[in-house]
């Protein structure tokens, strides 16, 4: 973490980071694939920080635009947006295609983290 960011900070990453913001983190990483052109991408980016700041210290979130940063987004397979895909211990365990109420995505998120 850079000086200037804070747990409950979501950060941008991009194909050069993913790896040591994303694989190697020691918290659970839900990353949202998104770009600039995806209106859904946008309604869902306040609901990202809320739950961000909600759960610092137990989830990390991070931002990855697909249009600019395609190999990651190549690797994982993201075809749809936004993806919001959840890593633990540098592997996918969830993948979640398309925006939804705040609730729902917790609740999603909570049963793949108690897998």
């Amino acid at each position: 973490m850079s000086p200037t960011t804070a747990p409950g900070d979501v950060l941008v990453v991009t194909d050069e980071t993913f790896a040591p913001e994303v694989l190697a983190h020691e918290l659970p990483v839900l990353v949202d694939f998104w770009a600039e052109w995806c209106p859904p991408c946008h309604a869902i980016a306040p609901m990202l920080t809320e739950i961000a700041r909600e759960r610092a210290g137990s989830l990390a979130i991070r931002k990855l635009n697909t249009d600019e940063n395609p190999v990651v987004a190549s690797t994982y397979r993201v075809m749809s947006l936004p993806t919001l895909m959840l890593f633990r211990d540098g592997e996918p365990v969830q993948a979640l295609v398309g925006a939804r109420p705040k609730a729902r995505l917790l609740a999603e998120l909570d049963a793949a983290l108690r897998q």
